[in-house]
């Protein structure tokens, strides 16, 4: 009995450190891919020092963490003493579940409530940007109140009441009884409820979500905002490095409670009066220090630019790569001889980017959107005309990406990059025969081996092009049509995928799926050695294109014209179409020699040999906004498939 206990024990433990093992290991990979082990190497610890990006993030993060644990701590531990000596049993009752009701009410209700207090407040001052650091910071006390508060009450309840009354009849203040008697004997609580709070705070992400703004992103943002291309292995390296702090932590707090009784039994209250009273203070300093940085670090920041963009959808310095941003700032002070500083901020998909600007909550001046969703925030009033004075480097724009459906008198936009949707599949699995149009995804000699997308949009669109039918159709009819043909794919398909699509693509775990043309390239860059992906577009695909615009609540929009236009000039152009491996409709791009040999004939051939004829294909296989009502029905249908 004792033995098969260790081994289920044994069994838990493994199921629940496996993916923390993996983890780890793979941060030490030579090879960019996330799923085969090529050999050990340092590579990502030291491109992780380099990303000045991910470095503010974690920057960020820790300064949100500490602050929210110090005031968290003082007003918790303040709370719990201030509850115990409440004598009134149901009042005290009442207390604890309203404490209680952070804890237990789900992430994503706490996040939206709090942002539309904040921004109800926000605009009801005036203010531009309802949400900053401190409605971040006040979201994240609100979430840690209670778990310093449970774990001061328990010890306030231990503790001997006699010696507080003692201390006063020997001449004490309250105050001073407090501090010399009270506060050491219920240390270890506090110290255990901070650093709860503090690992909290460090990887909350829901409601960091809804309370950020533009100017303070978090590391668990950032890492969410990757999720457009796969999350590069310089995440494996830093989350390996916060594993091992946050069990630091917990090792100490561990031994703070296993402690906890023989400290009690043998304190000495001069040296514990001292630690105790350092450590309150600290919490305080750093409170103070955290806002005077805020507010200092604010005052130096005269001119600020606040770009929202998909992750990974820019080159920023990794690897080598040229700084698109960093340069930008460097050279703006060179031509105009002010300082400006770029808040780039990311976020996963339109429909995030949307909710952000629609809400108001924030100001943004410059945001790259896919087409779609330009059209629906062109109608709703979100975007500016552009000031094409601002904007010359638009004449490198080809004729064939102008006056497209979501832009037609080419007012709000300016092209950015653009793709197809492919089929990429592994040649060592599949024959070449049954390659060459969307059938294959139905074949069913492949069967476990078809990833489908994990959106609604996408996988109706493949049903839909593959039958010949209108992907932008109002006629409900004409989903059912597409609905029932997915149903035929349902029990060939092995798993619906966004990103996860790299990793099951390179390790050869699946054989077909269809994605974007650029990210193919991605995935060849890291395939397994058994693996030999390939690519090939059907007959009828989607077209699509992201574009850059200024949304109305820019809050300095010639200064947004003038990133746009520096956005066009050649090098950081090449740059960002060479380390995104989208197309692009700028002719310094892809008319440029040292562009085209680095990018070699078979990625020109595949990103651009489609081009030719490319605004009529695009209108007609591009997906246009569709009504509310249909899309309800879609969604009504998609969650029908999934369930099957």
């Amino acid at each position: 009995m004792k033995m098969s206990s260790k081994i289920y024990t044994g069994l838990i433990m493994a199921f629940l450190f496996a993916p923390i093992a993996i983890l780890l290991l793979f941060s030490f990979n030579d090879a960019k891919s996330l799923s085969v082990f090529s050999s050990f190497s340092l590579k990502w610890y030291k491109e992780l020092l380099n990303d000045r990006n991910t470095l503010e993030a974690v920057k960020n993060t820790l300064i949100l963490a500490l602050s929210a644990t110090a005031v968290s701590t003082v007003m918790g531990t303040a709370a719990a003493f201030g509850i115990h000596k409440i004598r009134k049993r149901w009042y005290r009752t009442v207390l604890n579940s309203v404490t209680n009701i952070p804890m237990i009410n789900p992430d994503i209700i706490t996040g939206i409530s709090m942002m539309l207090v904040f921004v109800f407040v926000g605009r009801l001052f005036g203010a531009a940007t309802s949400l900053n650091f401190w409605t971040l910071l006040i979201a994240h006390v609100t979430f840690c109140l209670p778990y310093v508060i449970f774990q001061v009450l328990p010890k306030l309840a231990q503790m001997d009441s006699s010696l507080t009354e003692a201390a006063q009849d020997l001449g004490c203040t309250p105050l001073r009884a407090f501090f010399k008697v009270t506060l050491p004997e219920i240390m270890p609580g506090i110290i255990t409820g901070a650093i709860m709070a503090f690992t909290l705070s460090l990887d909350d992400f829901v409601i960091s979500y809804f309370t950020s703004g533009n100017d303070f992103q978090t590391l668990p943002i950032r890492i969410y905002g990757m999720t457009k291309k796969t999350v590069t292995p310089k995440m494996y390296a830093l989350a390996t490095i916060i594993f091992f702090v946050t069990l630091t932590l917990l090792l100490v707090n561990n031994f703070v409670d296993n402690d906890d009784n023989r400290k009690l039994r043998n304190k000495n209250k001069n040296t514990n009066r001292k630690p105790a009273g350092a450590i309150m203070a600290g919490a305080l300093a750093v409170v103070v220090i955290v806002a005077g940085v805020v507010i200092g670090f604010n005052k130096q920041k005269p001119l600020v630019l606040n770009v929202y963009n998909w992750g990974e959808y820019i080159s920023d310095g990794s690897e080598d790569t040229f700084d698109t941003v960093r340069e930008f700032e460097k050279w703006y002070e060179k031509e105009y001889g002010r300082k400006v500083t770029v808040n780039y901020t990311t976020f996963a998909s339109n429909e995030d980017m949307y909710s952000k600007i629609s809400s108001g909550a924030v100001s943004y001046d410059v945001i790259i959107p896919s087409d779609y969703m330009i059209a629906r925030m062109k109608n709703e009033n979100l975007l500016l005309p552009l000031d094409f004075k601002n904007i010359p480097n638009y004449k490198y724009i080809d004729n064939e990406f102008r006056g497209l459906y979501y832009d037609p008198e080419n007012q709000y936009t300016v092209p950015y990059a653009y793709g197809i949707i492919g089929v990429i599949y592994n040649a060592n699995e599949v024959d070449k025969a049954d390659a060459g149009d969307w059938d294959l995804l139905w074949n069913e000699k492949y069967k476990n081996k078809i990833l489908q997308f994990n959106n609604s949009r996408d996988a109706f669109g493949m049903a839909m092009y593959k039958l010949g039918l209108d992907v932008n159709s109002e006629d409900k009819k004409v989903w059912d049509k597409a609905h029932k043909e997915l149903m035929k794919q349902r029990p060939l398909v092995y798993s619906l995928v966004m990103d996860e699509i790299y990793n099951m693509m390179e390790s050869g775990e699946a054989a077909i799926g269809a994605y974007y043309a650029g990210d193919y390239f991605t995935m060849v860059d890291a395939q397994a050695e058994d693996v030999d992906l390939e690519f090939y577009y059907p007959e009828r695909t989607n077209y699509y294109i992201d574009a850059m615009c200024v949304p109305t609540c820019c809050e300095n929009k010639e200064l947004a014209e003038i990133f746009i236009n520096y956005m066009l000039s050649e090098e950081p152009a090449i740059a960002n179409a060479e380390y995104t491996y989208y197309a692009s409709p700028n002719k310094l791009v892809y008319e440029n020699e040292g562009y085209i040999e680095e990018m070699g004939e078979k990625a020109m051939n595949i990103l651009y040999g489609k081009s030719g004829g490319f605004a009529e294909n695009y209108n007609k296989n591009a997906y246009h906004n569709l009504k509310p009502e249909t899309l309800d029905y879609i969604n009504t249908l998609w969650e029908t498939f999934k369930i099957n």
